[in-house]
């Protein structure tokens, strides 16, 4: 990784944060699921930190004890990407869109649309989609993966084809001689698959970027890693230690060299909770002060994680030293060596679980220094071109990660110090394209 810049991204979900309990924070607005006000205020703080992209997962179904948590998404993140993009100039923004449920045209359009209007900072999160409650709400069945990803190959063919159909020098706009447009440069694409089909064109120009960067997320199977090697230029992963990104990362590499192109066009992000704080103490006591109610539940699954019967009793005392002794990291959960060296640190049970040991990515609870030195390590080890963030509370996680930790990261000349372009593929570092990329088509049809 010698000579290059660490790269970031921010999830933006619920307009609370990751923390179970964010939303009932004192300093939260508990209306801010429904307030785009909140997260421009998000978008403008992480672009002031040189965040390159947000990132939108969705998913567009009813899940959770909705009565007592949050509905961890965000409503609809076309249209609050669409706006935050007229609030912003430099960050990017990667909005998930399923494959298995969107139709090809529909997805074009939106995707081009917000690319133009965000002056070429759009990315499309592309995937599949398998759960029955989101099957549910389309009326469709869940259908088996073979078929799923069959329908995503030729969904993104036909996403690329329509956005090059109105090709880069078809509009003329002479308004003298009243010609608009080149006809000729604005033609139906007429594809047809198994599964989905579209005649074209689709009528919006090409943006400052040409077209929108594709992204893929999820973990290395062979479907997505094929997918992923033909078409994306980004990979939002969920890993928890250095070896297992190291090696996923490789993965996502061969991929692409496997499909005609340079390993270097695709971008391995993986992910990162954070709790920024004065000490490590005050972290944790902000996260068991949100998510005491979560963590408690967790605290007889943390047993089974290293081996161990833990006394409910002492959930709030070091483990023994024959405790420690006896634990073992099982080789069948990546999480579980974690929380065995925060065990060793002396934490108790309930501190153990306030360090985020087991929540869905790896977390970083105290002062900047805690987290720049986990993106470094990661970074300079070779597991990731990047990383995705997820700030406990974004009202001030944000804020200090981009006040605290971003100088760190510059001072140690590992993060760039300003934008390196204006748009989503410049900041990046993967090239320009528009519409199918010619080596992947002659790697297929050959």
């Amino acid at each position: 990784m010698a000579g290059k810049k660490m790269i970031l991204g921010m999830a933006l979900t619920d307009g609370y944060g990751n923390l179970a309990g964010a939303w009932r924070a004192p300093h939260v607005d508990a209306d801010n699921y429904a307030r785009i006000e909140a997260n421009i205020r998000y978008a403008q703080a992480a672009e002031r930190g040189g965040f390159t992209f947000l990132f939108t997962p969705d998913f567009p179904a009813v899940r959770g004890d909705v009565e007592h948590s949050t509905i961890s998404n965000i409503m609809d993140p076309m249209m609050q990407l669409a706006a935050i993009s007229q609030a912003t100039s430099r960050i990017g923004f990667v909005a998930t869109g399923s494959t298995t449920f969107q139709e090809p045209f529909n997805t074009a359009r939106q995707f081009k649309a917000l690319d133009v209007m965000s002056h070429g900072r759009a990315g499309w999160n592309a995937v599949t989609t398998s759960d029955p409650a989101v099957s549910a709400n389309y009326g469709r069945p869940v259908v088996e993966r073979a078929v799923r990803y069959q329908r995503a190959h030729e969904s993104i063919q036909v996403v690329e084809a329509l956005w090059g159909s109105w090709q880069e020098d078809a509009w003329i706009k002479d308004q003298t001689s009243g010609r608009f447009l080149d006809a000729s440069k604005l033609r139906p694409i007429n594809l047809e698959g198994e599964y989905v089909a579209s005649r074209g064109p689709l009528a919006i120009p090409p943006s400052e970027q040409g077209q929108p960067v594709i992204f893929t997320s999820g973990g290395p199977s062979p479907h997505l890693l094929q997918l992923a090697g033909r078409y994306a230029s980004g990979f939002i992963a969920e890993v928890w230690t250095i070896a297992e990104a190291r090696a996923q990362r490789e993965m996502v590499r061969n991929a692409a060299r496997e499909a005609g192109r340079d390993p270097d066009d695709i971008k391995y992000f993986a992910g990162l909770m954070t709790t920024v704080a004065p000490t490590v103490r005050e972290g944790l006591d902000r996260r068991l002060a949100l998510a005491g109610d979560v963590i408690e539940a967790r605290l007889p699954h943390l047993g089974a994680l290293l081996g161990l019967h833990i006394d409910p009793k002492r959930y709030d005392e070091p483990l023994t030293p024959d405790q420690l002794a006896a634990a073992y990291a099982s080789p069948m959960d990546p999480r579980s060596g974690i929380a065995l060296d925060v065990a060793r640190e002396g934490w108790s049970p309930r501190d153990i679980l306030a360090h985020g040991v087991i929540d869905y990515h790896p977390t970083t609870v105290g002062p900047a220094e805690v987290h720049a030195d986990h993106l470094q390590e990661w970074f300079e080890a070779g597991a990731a071109d990047g990383f995705w963030l997820s700030p406990d509370i974004y009202e001030d996680g944000v804020d200090a990660f981009v006040d605290e930790v971003v100088p760190i990261l510059r001072a140690r000349g590992i993060y760039p110090t300003e934008y390196p372009g204006t748009t989503l593929r410049e900041n990046l570092g993967v090239p320009r394209q528009y519409g199918p990329d010619p080596r992947v088509m002659k790697t297929t049809s050959g």
